[in-house]
């Protein structure tokens, strides 16, 4: 599969989500199976540029390409402007978010607000592939079946964001009204795929292998986004891209895996925010790793009352050593222990 003249490893890609797809992360499902990652947003406003928060989000050191940044704005020439920003600090794609329900972000007509005008989404699709198209960056973008169930037009703006370039387009199977409730419908995701020629991406609630070759099968999709169940679990890019080409799943990790893996992810992320910010953000991601685990409801607890990343750090080690004492595996999920379903032994280390 291909992005405009971008080729990707593979039809299985991170979801940008807020506060959790930055680059550790990114680089973390890439290793673990993923073909694509796309940054968090980035704002379009430049006064906000030169902010902490902004120059993390536009930091790739080290980091494997295709390099793609999600954009967020309201306003056309803002946005082609921050489409060339991004791309002298090394992005190779720009995706403009048109998905985001976040009130914060709806509130200011950004993410999927702008599917309330149709005009100005075109305009600004039109604006930043003008701005990408000279510089050889290919534009894709995310959006949602539409704002609510009384107006679901992706399809409608499907055919015009084709008409002015844009590469490939993401659809989320939900609209902006349901936010993350409900099952997504696939659908309207459907409906695009037969619309257009560009690829098209499906994404919500593909949460396991099945669910990722049901998605597939209901919408015809060209790829596949993993969003919120790549949290404490990015080697659910593997244990997917296994299932589809042999219909047999892998092996749960490896205790002593995740600890390996997870440390250095702490590292890497203290590494990115400091110790101060890191040791805070740090948290969420240690919760989602441990929170099926004996014990880690627990540690949740002992880990939110430290503010040092090398007793963070220490205690997580401590925490996977003890439970590799006691375990080999991680449970499967939504799996019982004596469940027959063939596995292949694998590791994602």
């Amino acid at each position: 599969m291909h992005i405009g003249h971008i080729p990707l490893t593979n039809r299985l890609f991170v979801a940008p989500m807020a506060g959790v797809t930055d680059r550790p992360f990114r680089r973390l499902c890439k290793a673990l199976g993923a073909g694509y990652a796309v940054s968090e947003m980035v704002t379009s406003r430049r006064d906000l540029w030169n902010s902490l928060k902004t120059s993390r989000r536009a930091n790739h050191d080290g980091e494997p390409g295709p390099i793609a940044v999600q954009i967020a704005g309201t306003e056309a020439a803002m946005m082609a402007e921050a489409a060339v920003y991004n791309i002298e600090r090394g992005a190779q794609i720009i995706d403009i978010n048109m998905g985001c329900p976040a009130k914060k972000v709806c509130n200011k007509w950004a993410g999927s607000a702008l599917m309330q005008d149709e005009a100005l989404a075109v305009a600004i699709a039109r604006a930043v592939v003008e701005a990408c198209a000279p510089r050889g960056v290919p534009v894709t973008l995310k959006m949602r079946t539409g704002w609510c169930a009384g107006h679901r037009n992706a399809v409608a703006l499907a055919r015009q964001f084709e008409a002015v370039g844009v590469a490939m387009l993401t659809v989320h199977g939900r609209t902006r009204e349901q936010g993350y409730s409900g099952a997504a419908e696939y659908d309207t995701v459907a409906a695009v795929k037969a619309a257009v020629r560009v690829p098209v991406v499906a994404n919500g609630d593909v949460d396991s292998p099945e669910k990722a070759r049901q998605a597939l099968a209901a919408t015809g999709a060209d790829a596949l986004m993993v969003g919120r169940a790549a949290q404490g679990r990015p080697w659910i890019f593997r244990e997917i891209g296994h299932f589809l080409a042999t219909g047999e799943h892998l092996a749960p990790p490896l205790v002593a895996e995740l600890e390996r893996l997870l440390l250095a992810h702490l590292d890497e992320h203290y590494s990115l925010y400091g110790a101060e910010t890191g040791v805070r953000s740090a948290r969420k991601h240690i919760a989602w790793y441990l929170r099926s685990l004996p014990g880690g409801e627990a540690f949740r607890q002992r880990i939110n009352a430290l503010d040092d990343c090398r007793a963070q750090h220490a205690a997580v080690a401590e925490y996977l050593r003890v439970l590799g004492g006691s375990m080999d595996r991680l449970p499967a999920p939504g799996r019982q222990a004596q469940h027959t379903t063939k596995t292949t032994e694998g590791s994602w280390a």
